[in-house]
């Protein structure tokens, strides 16, 4: 996922809230289309749709089996979105503690008003 680019289109197609929903059920056991359409409130085409710019981003991918296809999310990539998580939050909270080290809160620092 993060070699070919496609870890921004991910969090780019994420935005949507059935996309999550679905991404949320499949985190739970691999699902066909169809059973994913009868846990959501949205139509069967319009799962197949966010299913389709899922797969494309690289967070989920299918398999066939037999004349059905099993959707699943793609670990590799779910590690990958953790990971720049992860580091967004290792970076905020490093600039939060340098910023709070060169400007204390400290009222008694303040001179009193006379």
């Amino acid at each position: 996922m993060t070699t070919d680019g496609r870890a921004d289109g991910a969090w780019d197609v994420l935005t949507d809230g059935s996309r999550r929903q679905i991404l949320a059920l499949l985190a739970e056991s691999p699902l066909p289309v169809g059973e994913l359409a009868d846990r959501l409130p949205i139509s069967r085409p319009a799962v197949s749709q966010h299913l389709k710019v899922l797969k494309e981003a690289g967070v989920v991918v299918d398999e066939e089996r037999g004349t059905r296809r099993i959707y699943s999310v793609d670990a590799a990539a779910l590690s990958a979105l953790k990971d720049q998580l992860d580091t967004f939050w290792r970076r905020t909270l490093t600039g939060f503690t340098a910023a709070a080290s060169e400007n204390p809160a400290n009222p008694e620092d303040k001179e009193s008003p006379q």
